[in-house]
């Protein structure tokens, strides 16, 4: 057997905070990684975020995290003006510029020319989608849930438009991810490549698992 380290409640509020930072981030595993669009009206925005997650399918919503307001928060506060925003893939070819959103540029300035990503519109749609991202996802604001526990906030958004690459759409209404080099994340730093191992038809309690084509 390995050696497994124990960590406890008391070594993780012993941890300097960047350590501890890097170990609790880490804990979640791999996550996607997006790029998030928005604009005030003015100025465009896009910020990095490793908590995107599915809420449902009917409606077709889709929910994140947003950090604590100790420092402005432009991606938040723009989604609350206008109330659309953009959800983008990272692609394993530009994980350094989607990485280089999460610096804190004035608000001002737009990180799409800061970081050299392009800004991509479709009608009767404000926010601005990655040009360079293969799956671009649109969203108005559905709901915005306070989380008391450490005062961050829970953006549900619903889908109002998805541009992904025909060949990667299953017949099923899946999307096979592994053929549009999405990048995922894990932690706060670093990026890692997505390969399919195995596929499996619907799981039911009497009948033993059937692994299907990719």
């Amino acid at each position: 057997m390995t050696d497994t380290a124990t960590i406890t409640r008391k070594h993780i509020d012993a941890m300097p905070q960047r350590a501890r930072a890097n170990l609790i981030n880490s804990l979640s595993g791999y996550k996607s990684a997006n790029v998030v669009g928005t604009s005030n009206g003015i100025t465009t925005n896009l910020a990095i975020v490793s908590s995107v997650v599915h809420i449902g399918a009917n409606p077709p919503l889709m929910g994140m995290i947003m950090r604590p307001h100790t420092v402005v928060r432009d991606t938040l506060a723009n989604i609350k003006q206008t109330g659309v925003y953009t959800i983008n893939h990272v692609g394993t070819a530009w994980v350094d510029k989607a990485h280089q959103t999460s610096a804190r540029y004035p608000a001002d300035c737009s990180e799409f020319e800061a970081v050299g990503l392009t800004p991509w519109y479709t009608d009767h749609f404000s926010a601005p989608f990655v040009a360079e991202s293969e799956i671009k996802i649109g969203l108005k604001k559905h709901e915005i849930i306070p989380l008391t526990c450490n005062n961050t906030e829970l953006v549900i958004g619903e889908i109002e438009y998805v541009f992904a690459p025909s060949h990667a759409l299953r017949e099923d209404g899946s999307v096979a991810l592994e053929l549009l080099n999405s990048a995922c994340v894990s932690g706060l730093d670093t990026y890692h490549s997505g390969n399919a191992i195995a596929r499996f038809e619907y799981a039911k309690p009497d009948q033993v698992t059937t692994e299907i084509g990719l």
